[in-house]
C-alpha cells in the first residue's frame, strides 16, 4: 500500500504487532480519537476499544510509571509522550526506573515499553513544543533511540521496537507525519501490507557520492538530500547518510563513507553543545583521522531557544541552503 509520511507507517505496524500479540497496550494523552495528535496512533481505538487504548490524565509521571508496572508483569505498554519536550514531567519514571530496572534486576524483570513521542519545529510552535532532544535519551544506557525519516521505516523500525524486551523510544518528526494541518517536508511511498522488522544499528545510504558525506536523521535526511541535488548540478557527489538509530549506533557505515570522501558535515535539528553532532564526530576521527581531507564540519541548532518568529525559527534550524552552503565551505578547503 501506498502510504504519505510516518504517522500512518507507525499507526499500522502497532495494529498489526497488536494482532498478533495481545499484551500490547496503547496509553497516554489523547490517545482514542485524536489518535495522539500527530497521528501515531490513528485507528486503534475504533479496532481494540477501550480495554487496550487507555487515554490518561496529563500526567506524565503517572502513565509512565504505569508503563513500567505493566511491563513488569507481563504487557508490553506503548506510551505516547505528546511532545518530547514534556519529557521533563515523567523525568523520573523514564531515567531511573524505566531505563535500569532490566539491568538492576539482573534481567528478571525486562522492560518491553516502546514510548512515541513528536519532536522538531519548523512551524512556529515556539521554545516548549519544537526541540528535538534525542541526545539526552541517548546519553543514558537503557534506552534504544529510534529516529525514523520515510514511512517505509517508521514501519519496520516500530515493529522492531515492539519485538524487543528493552525501552524504546520512537522519535517522529511532526514535519514527516503527513497530517493535513503541518506543513509536509517527508515521502509517501510504497509500504508492504505485510509485518517486517528492520534492525536496529544498521543506517542506510540514502544516496551514494564520493566528494562529500553528510550525515543525518529525520527531516534532516531529506534536507540534506535536497542539498545534494544543488550540489550534483555543480558536479559535486554528495553521499546521504540516514542514521536511523542513534542507539545503537551503525558506526561501521559512517567510517566507511568518511575514509571514501574524506569530508563529513554532520547536521543536526538538536543542540550543538554535547549532542549527537559531537558524539559522531568524535567517532569519525578516532578511527578515520588519517583519511579525513580537512577537519569534521558540524551544523546544528545553536545553544538558544527555538524562537516563535518564523524568521528566526528559520534561521536557527538547518535548512537546505544551510546545508548546501556549510557543504560548499567544507569542500573549498
Amino acid at each position: 500500500m501506498k502510504i504519505r509520511g510516518i504517522a500512518q507507517a507507525i499507526s499500522e505496524g502497532i495494529r498489526q504487532e497488536m494482532e498478533r500479540n495481545d499484551k500490547i497496550v496503547v496509553l497516554g494523552e489523547d490517545v482514542t480519537y485524536w489518535g495522539a495528535v500527530f497521528g501515531f496512533t490513528m485507528g486503534l481505538f475504533d479496532k481494540f476499544g477501550r480495554k487496550r487504548i487507555i487515554d490518561t490524565p496529563i500526567t506524565e509521571q503517572t502513565f509512565m510509571g504505569m508503563g513500567v508496572g505493566a511491563a513488569s508483569v507481563g504487557l508490553h505498554p506503548v506510551i505516547s509522550l505528546m511532545f518530547v519536550d514534556f519529557l521533563g514531567a515523567g523525568f523520573d519514571q523514564m531515567f531511573n526506573h524505566m531505563a535500569k530496572n532490566y539491568y538492576m534486576s539482573g534481567g528478571q524483570f525486562p522492560m518491553p515499553i516502546t514510548v512515541i513521542t513528536a519532536i522538531g519545529g519548523g512551524y512556529g510552535d515556539s521554545s516548549q513544543h519544537s526541540q528535538v532532544l534525542y541526545s539526552i535519551f541517548a546519553h543514558l544506557p537503557g534506552f534504544k533511540v529510534v529516529v525514523p525519516s520515510t514511512p517505509y521505516d517508521a514501519k519496520g523500525l516500530t515493529i522492531k521496537a515492539l519485538r524487543d524486551q528493552n525501552p524504546v523510544i520512537i522519535f517522529g518528526h511532526k514535519l514527516l507525519t503527513g497530517l493535513p494541518f503541518l506543513p509536509f517536508e517527508g515521502i509517501e511511498e510504497e509500504v508492504p501490507d505485510e509485518p517486517y522488522e528492520i534492525d536496529f544499528g544498521k543506517a542506510i545510504v540514502r544516496k551514494e557520492g564520493s566528494d562529500i558525506t553528510i550525515i543525518g536523521t529525520a527531516l534532516m535526511v531529506h534536507r540534506s538530500l535536497k542539498a545534494a541535488e544543488m550540489l550534483e548540478k555543480e558536479g559535486i557527489s554528495a553521499e546521504v547518510i540516514d542514521l536511523r538509530t542513534l542507539v545503537p549506533l551503525d558506526e561501521e557505515t559512517i567510517i566507511k563513507s568518511a575514509k571514501k570522501t574524506g569530508k563529513v558535515l554532520i547536521v543536526d535539528e538538536d543542540y550543538m553543545s554535547y549532542g549527537m553532532t559531537g558524539e559522531i564526530a568524535f567517532r569519525i576521527q578516532s578511527k578515520a583521522l588519517r583519511e579525513l581531507k580537512v577537519p569534521i564540519s558540524r551544523l546544528a541548532v545553536p545553544d538558544v531557544p527555538i524562537p516563535f518568529s518564523e524568521p528566526l525559527e528559520n534561521a536557527v534550524i538547518p535548512s537546505v541552503k544551510s546545508i548546501y552552503d556549510e557543504a560548499k565551505k567544507l569542500l573549498m578547503h
